[in-house]
């Protein structure tokens, strides 16, 4: 019953914010599309995936999370996975077996509450190292694998440096003007210049009707696809695709209830278990999705639900004959998107010291029914941290994004940052452990102390033993 009724006020506020902005919507929808181009196109392109398959299942998906979450939460591909597939020519089978892997192992942490409890351990400032970290990257990966390649009149008169730095210019010109829809224009632009290259004689596409078809990888499959590229996504869908957007999702939109870590991770599985054994390309969520689609003017989970319809669309009755097509789609409208993106993402660190989520507390709330939609932002009061916590948070935020950076791998990015974080913690640590040695107070709850407290805590128990002699005064 109180399911129904969450569908129902999701449904209200996707219709209603569709007929209050619907050309923001649709351009919003289109904010992932940098990052879902040029992989999928590649992996088409080298038969590691089905083109039709992947946008009848991949818009279905998108329609499914519109209708559940409410929010413009992304469809895109496991990046890592794509990676290798890429680099190592991947068969059908072997990129879904590997999709298949992350995806089981994903199901499995959310039924045990593994994925609940790595969202409570792991830090906030490693959290927004990861984002921070995943923004940057998607920069420089534009301007290294799209832009970087472009030269001021080459490769064509349609996609070259000053397409793009035209773009830029556009740009930078609607960043003050939200009304305008940057993201549907260029998209709009590009389909249009990659139509007339797709007009030459020596280029022919037509439309295909998906008929699909279903395998089951074998052992072997298994083994190329889980050991060498399902295993360096775990990590990567697990911090950056689920905890990481669950975050982010509060920090863009306080007023809806934003999805748990344990339903993205059930969403993750649902998507990959049910398309991969079609040929379909291994998806995700992720943060720069997300932020993407909201900066380009997404605010409901109407925009995805508009994508989903046109890619289910798209691949039921046109599939294959679209390759031609996005093959031409300009490299420099596309490289501009994901730099935006990227930009967008970045910016979640700004709130690090300044309200972000364990830096709410809750406050006394009223007990009214009614305004059930709004309490979650209503009800909570942030709180400063020292500097010396800020200084803290910050250096675990930059260590985390050095990692990522400098081996190009989220991993490597959070095991950096949670060293770091718990290395600036053991004098506290310490300090805890003498004091509970000591009789002080009990041990659960001085190694359970909420970070960022200590202050607090520690002239609560000075109070108390004022008259605790001097060599017992920690």
């Amino acid at each position: 019953m109180r399911f129904m009724a969450n569908i129902r006020r999701l449904h209200s506020h996707n219709l209603s914010t569709l007929r209050d902005s619907p050309l923001h919507e649709l351009s919003g929808s289109l904010g992932d599309l940098g990052t879902l181009l040029p992989l999928l196109i590649a992996l088409t392109l080298q038969n590691s995936i089905s083109l039709s398959t992947t946008l009848v299942f991949s818009g279905l998906a998108n329609i499914a999370t519109g209708v559940l979450f409410g929010i413009p939460l992304p469809v895109q591909p496991m990046k890592a996975i794509a990676a290798v597939a890429i680099s190592r020519n991947f068969s059908e089978k072997e990129t879904a077996a590997a999709g298949l892997f992350v995806a089981a192992v994903i199901a499995v942490f959310s039924l045990t509450g593994l994925l609940r409890w790595f969202g409570r351990v792991i830090p906030i400032p490693v959290v927004k190292g990861i984002q921070l970290g995943a923004g940057l990257s998607l920069v420089l990966s534009a301007g290294s694998s799209l832009l970087q390649p472009l030269g001021w009149t080459k490769p064509s008169w349609a996609d070259n440096l000053i397409r793009g730095l035209l773009a830029a210019l556009f740009l930078l010109l609607t960043t003050s003007m939200p009304r305008v829809p940057y993201a549907l224009v260029i998209f709009l632009l590009g389909l249009l210049l990659a139509s007339l290259r797709l007009s030459t004689p020596s280029v022919t596409s037509g439309p295909s009707l998906w008929h699909p078809h279903a395998f089951i990888p074998s052992g072997s499959d298994f083994r190329v696809g889980a050991l060498n590229a399902g295993l360096g996504q775990l990590p990567l869908t697990t911090l950056n695709s689920i905890i990481a957007v669950a975050h982010l999702s509060t920090d863009l939109f306080p007023s809806i209830s934003a999805p748990s870590v344990t339903s993205l991770g059930l969403s993750v599985a649902a998507m990959n278990l049910l398309g991969c054994w079609f040929g379909a390309m291994p998806v995700c969520h992720g943060s720069g999705g997300l932020a993407g689609q909201y900066r380009f003017g997404a605010r409901s989970g109407s925009s995805i639900i508009v994508l989903g319809t046109v890619k289910l669309v798209l691949g039921l009755f046109v599939g294959q004959g679209l390759v031609s097509l996005l093959q031409r789609f300009p490299k420099a409208l596309l490289g501009v998107m994901v730099i935006a993106a990227g930009v967008e993402l970045a910016k979640v660190g700004e709130s690090l010291n300044a309200g972000a989520r364990d830096l709410w507390e809750e406050a006394e709330q009223e007990d009214d029914q009614d305004a059930e939609w709004t309490i979650e932002a209503r009800g909570k009061r942030a709180r400063t941290p020292s500097e010396l916590e800020r200084r803290e948070r910050w250096t675990v935020m930059l260590v985390t994004v050095a990692g990522l950076l400098t081996f190009r791998n989220d991993a490597v990015g959070f095991a950096a940052g949670m060293l770091c974080h718990w290395s600036l913690k053991l004098p506290e640590w310490w300090d805890r452990w003498r004091g509970a040695r000591l009789g002080r107070i009990s041990l659960p709850f001085a190694m359970g102390r909420r970070p960022g407290r200590g202050s607090e805590v520690d002239e609560h128990l000075l109070d108390q033993n004022s008259d605790a002699p001097d060599e017992e005064v920690l």
